[in-house]
């Protein structure tokens, strides 16, 4: 019960402490939590078994003080008799106190099964308190058990990508992202340069195509049309 005490007073520094030394905290957990309920089992079959006891106990002592109450009544009985000259007074006397006799054993009987039933009841209050408390005690273990294996479904999962992060040279990564910028600008000062080229390695023919093309022709119908109306006005 100590370890479980320390291992589930979760947040406290003596509980990491101890986990820290435990090679696996979960599996040990775990087994002793199967233990518990082990003794949880034997407990019920004890308590059972008391109340067997408790149960019987208590027949006896009510059979007991009924055998006790009939062997009084014998007795009266006998000796009623005797008064009435219906039974001799020394074989009355005889009977009359082996009944008595058998009423005292009856009695002594039912005082010890009363002892018994006493005795069964304190047991059985105390069985009764531990396994309430043993029950209690294994839900509570069980539900800080998957609180723990939660955490350490978490605290494994942060470990592994903090560990790729850590692995990750940054630096690298920088210098990287600086060449590729570089790379690209060329390439666009390039693609802008070829194509300054392109517009002065026109030849003569290509300008005056682009004079007779039907944009311009357009452009000039236009032009002639307006200084025609120009002219009216």
């Amino acid at each position: 019960m100590g370890i479980f005490n320390r291992i589930f007073k979760v947040g406290q520094a003596e509980a990491h402490a101890v986990v820290d030394k435990l090679e696996d905290p979960i599996k040990m957990t775990e087994q002793g939590i199967r233990d518990l309920k082990n003794d949880l089992d034997k407990s019920l079959q004890a308590l059972a078994e008391v109340k067997a006891m408790a149960i019987r106990s208590k027949k006896d002592l009510n059979t007991n003080r009924e055998m006790a109450k009939n062997y009084e009544q014998k007795a009266i009985l006998l000796i009623g008799k005797a008064e009435k000259g219906e039974l001799d007074a020394a074989e009355a006397d005889r009977l009359a106190t082996e009944a008595l006799t058998r009423k005292e054993e009856a009695v002594a009987e039912a005082s010890r099964a009363q002892t018994e039933v006493e005795r069964f009841a304190t047991n059985i209050a105390t069985l009764d308190k531990n396994i309430k408390k043993l029950k209690s005690t294994i839900t509570s273990y069980e539900n800080e058990l998957r609180t723990l294996k939660a955490r350490a479904r978490v605290s494994s999962a942060t470990q592994k990508i903090n560990k790729q992060l850590s692995g990750i040279d940054s630096t690298g990564a920088v210098s990287m992202l600086e060449k590729m910028k570089e790379k690209v600008a060329q390439q666009e000062a390039m693609s802008e340069a070829y194509g300054e080229i392109a517009l002065d390695s026109r030849s003569i023919d290509d300008e005056i195509d682009d004079v007779l093309s039907e944009n311009s022709v357009k452009a000039s119908s236009s032009l002639e049309e307006l200084k025609a109306k120009l002219k009216q006005q």
